[in-house]
């Protein structure tokens, strides 16, 4: 019967209904598509304040208001709306894989040593251009 079908369709015409197939339950149960990524509860654990990132290349250091800890994540993306894809989410360390359409992606890797401090390496396309650091993030006070 599978064989019969596959000869009447062809295989790009079989490849479109077995993607038909697959996407039904999802269709079906009114869950959108693309689930939620899970939380990250290490993030969630870090104090929230005004943070400085002291990069390993020696550039200048850079403050940064952390109302989440999200914002650790996206260090070259902060505005833009972006998917992410959880690869670790541990009680120390949480790694994102994120897509920003049309301005890039990132996969940052955050190790939690304290409350307040963090150390951060990311990587990825930022406007076109590649990008690498690596920080060590300090809780410094109070957000301005």
């Amino acid at each position: 019967m599978i064989r019969d079908l596959s000869e009447r369709v062809g295989s790009f015409g079989m490849m479109r209904l077995l993607a038909a197939l697959l996407a039904l339950p999802v269709a079906i149960s009114g869950y959108p598509a693309i689930a939620q990524a899970p939380e990250l509860p290490m993030l969630s654990s870090v104090e929230r304040g005004l943070w400085q990132l002291r990069y390993r290349s020696g550039s200048g250091p850079r403050n940064v208001c952390v109302r989440s800890g999200q914002e650790l994540i996206k260090l070259k993306h902060g505005g833009s709306d972006c998917s992410r894809f959880v690869v670790e989410n541990g009680a120390k360390q949480v790694t994102v894989q994120y897509t920003c359409q049309g301005n890039g992606y990132g996969r940052t890797s955050i190790r939690k040593e304290t409350a307040s401090l963090v150390q951060i390496d990311s990587q990825g396309i930022s406007g076109g251009m590649p990008f690498e650091l690596s920080a060590e993030a300090r809780r410094t006070g109070a957000c301005r």
